[in-house]
């Protein structure tokens, strides 16, 4: 055989582990190299799964503590420790490991550990403590995922300056808080940190958040972080950023506004690079945008035939579960076989406290392009399991063609947005709509009753 492989995937994160299954399953000899500590990519390590982890024990926390404020014999004296609420992200951590690691096992997935770096377009040195070794594959999937784009001017340290890889070994908490980037990252950490009381200022260079949301869902976030003291500084940028040199250090931004802001610490979530500069990707013929991204056809296939990039390294949606299906497609793709193409219509998730989900087209972009459409609201208020949950401020939306009545999009934030959201996203696959939901049941009392409340909303406005 002219190749050690058939498929090596750089990168165990989903993309990179998914491919490699997939080409196993297609009884391939297939491998994934992985340079972190452990398999599973930025997503296990220090990204998805330790923020998620991190933002349940904010929540317990919260509910503790909410419940103290109604009965007073129940209340909690004290904030939590870093210490507490990162006790359980080990756990997960090593238990979703062991899962990645059984599927590898149980699928002759051969894992590499060390840093794969392109010798030619077949050929790739694996680098390791151990040493360095090639191998040669016939195919290659290049999944590194993506790193934080540096804080300008100053070296973040862990401790007064942070970006989201230094978060999951915070030794305190801090009293108030920075956090530049109102992306999906800053948003999801700026509500998680306020949510246990710390000050929180949001800087963003542009007028608003999350502009790809549907902005009824983004305004009804922005109001409730609000309400928790966040405070937010939209159309604003960083003009430079020190730490002081009195003790205690603290960060200290000045804006081009001429405002100065002074925190314990600060978070710098604006944007993230592909991390693919170490692959040395000119031997394998290949070269990235100055992200560091590569370019891919609808098959994920790079400028190299032989060469498929996945995941984040290939910039949107740069989402865990579209980044696992187009490992598979690449895959796929890279032995013949027809898998179709990556669904349009897939979930997007935002965990921040509370958090939101949407499928389908938000209402400003149907306005862009002239499609006559009508919502239907549930608010959870006014559904039982809303009650009963004790939200009442989350909202539900759903948006219909007003003429064929196909539903168009479903837009939800509250408790349990994005397993809610699921529904919708069947009906919106299947080219379902307004009729499916105005006769089916849904069961009693459960948040999937906002769809029947929706899309009676939606009937009566379509009477008129």
């Amino acid at each position: 055989m002219p190749y050690d492989f058939d498929l090596v995937s750089i990168g165990s994160g989903p993309a990179g582990q998914r491919a490699a299954v997939q080409a196993a399953k297609l009884g391939k000899r297939a491998a994934v190299v992985e340079k972190r500590r452990c398999v599973g990519g930025i997503c296990l390590d220090t990204g998805t799964i330790p923020s998620k982890t991190l933002r349940e024990a904010v929540i317990n926390y919260t509910t503790i503590a909410g419940k103290g404020e109604r009965l007073p014999w129940a209340r909690v004296d004290t904030h939590p420790t870093c210490q507490q609420l990162l006790a359980g992200v080990d756990h997960v951590v090593a238990r979703e490991i062991e899962v990645i690691e059984n599927q590898l096992r149980r699928n002759d997935v051969t894992l590499l550990a060390g840093e794969a770096v392109f010798a030619d377009p077949h050929t790739l040195e694996i680098r390791s403590e151990s040493g360095t070794h090639r191998i040669s594959a016939d195919n290659v999937v290049i999944a590194v995922g993506t790193e934080p784009a540096p804080p300008p001017g100053v070296k973040a340290d862990g401790e007064v300056i942070l970006t989201t890889n230094d978060i999951m070994s915070l030794s305190h908490l801090p009293r108030t808080l920075a956090v530049v980037g109102a992306g999906i990252i800053g948003i999801e950490y700026a509500s998680i940190f306020s949510a246990v009381g710390v000050g929180v200022t949001l800087v963003e260079r542009r007028d608003s958040a999350l502009e790809f949301l549907d902005r009824e869902i983004v305004d009804e976030l922005v109001h409730q972080m609000r309400a928790r003291n966040v405070t937010f500084r939209f159309g604003e940028t960083v003009a430079s950023l020190a730490v002081s040199t009195e003790s205690p250090r603290r960060a200290v931004l000045n804006l081009e506004s001429g405002k100065r802001i002074v925190a314990d610490m600060v978070l710098f979530s604006a944007g993230r690079i592909a991390a693919t500069e170490s692959l040395n990707l000119a031997a394998a013929g290949l070269a990235a945008d100055p992200r560091g991204r590569l370019a891919v056809d609808a098959k994920f296939r790079t400028s190299v035939p032989h060469i498929f990039a996945a995941g984040d390294v290939i910039g949107y949606p740069s989402l865990a579960a579209t980044s696992s299906e187009q490992g598979r497609l690449a895959a796929c793709a890279a032995f013949g076989l027809e898998a179709g193409t990556l669904e349009d219509h897939f979930p997007i998730g935002i965990y921040a406290i509370p958090e939101i989900s949407m499928v389908g087209a938000p209402e400003h972009e149907l306005t862009a392009k002239k499609i006559p459409y009508e919502t239907g609201v549930a608010r959870y208020r006014e559904i039982a399991r809303g009650q009963i949950l004790g939200d009442q401020s989350g909202m539900f939306k759903m948006l219909f063609h007003r003429d064929d009545r196909r539903l168009l999009g479903i837009h939800c934030i509250g408790t349990g947005a994005t397993e809610l959201v699921h529904i919708g996203q069947a009906v919106l696959g299947l080219g379902g709509g307004l009729d499916y939901f105005m006769r089916t049941v849904f069961n009693y009392p459960t948040l999937a009753e906002c769809y029947k409340v929706a899309a009676l909303d939606a009937s009566n406005k379509m009477r008129v």
